[in-house]
């Protein structure tokens, strides 16, 4: 006979274990705004793709967008400053500005995965 808290073991550990399948499949679509090629947003750019290749393995889109040639996409996506960091999916969309050069942080404010295990990195 099983018992109901074994039932209820055994349901928490299946949605734990589709949570994590689920973890794996998703979709990250990021923007990285910059302004020129200047050395801020030439090391915004390498440290970007180098964060994305470590933690989204192959499961990202990384779009870089220069202010210089595209003034308009600062203000449809609400960016202030550059270089920024946008999240744009999955919702809800999160940013960080910056140069990028402090992966822990850069992976908790947009809450990437590896956030929890950089945690005391950043």
């Amino acid at each position: 006979m099983i018992s109901p808290r074994e039932t209820t073991h055994d349901a928490t550990l299946k949605r734990f274990q589709d949570a994590l399948l689920a973890a794996d499949t998703v979709r990250y679509e990021l923007t990285l705004f910059v302004s020129g090629a200047s050395d801020l947003s030439a090391r915004a750019i390498a440290n970007a793709r180098r964060l994305c290749e470590a933690h989204l393995d192959g499961r990202y889109e990384l779009s870089v967008v220069d202010l210089l040639d595209n003034p308009s996409a600062a203000v449809d996506a609400r960016v202030l400053a550059s270089p920024t960091l946008v999240r744009n999916l999955p919702l809800p969309v999160r940013m960080v500005v910056g140069d990028l050069s402090q992966p822990a942080r850069v992976l908790r404010v947009l809450e990437l995965p590896g956030a929890a295990a950089d945690r005391t990195a950043g």
